[in-house]
């Protein structure tokens, strides 16, 4: 199922409705890190407000998607882990580090627009 990802302003939004395989996820990485150029995105959302599991190639794979989308120029948030989802990630070591990620869509618009100051590239 492929996932929509919308463009808002200067943000990419990719809302993620259920759970992936892996190969979706792997569809979704590239399509997000191919868009964030052609479109010359400044930020990147992955809402994943849906999922009650985000497992280890999951958690990775979002992880990668990050670091990728930041060596193209763009800063991204995941939005809306779910409580159990978060405190399952913790029980089993998986870790989201130097990824941002905030409460809910509002707050990660809030967060890019602080990181990007307000849709201007810092040079």
């Amino acid at each position: 199922m492929p996932v929509p990802i919308l463009k808002q302003s200067h943000y990419l939004i990719a809302t993620i409705q259920s759970a992936l395989n892996d190969t979706d996820l792997l569809q979704l990485r590239d399509a997000l890190v191919s868009k964030v150029g052609s479109l010359r995105s400044r930020g990147v959302i992955v809402d994943v407000t849906a999922l009650d599991v985000l497992d280890s190639f999951a958690s990775r794979t979002v992880r990668d998607l990050a670091y990728m989308i930041r060596l193209r120029g763009a800063e991204t948030v995941i939005v809306g882990i779910q409580p159990e989802v978060a405190f399952a990630m913790v029980q089993l070591g998986i870790t989201m580090e130097d990824v941002a990620t905030a409460l809910d869509l509002e707050e990660g618009l809030a967060y890019l627009d602080a990181k990007t100051q307000h849709g201007q590239r810092a040079l």
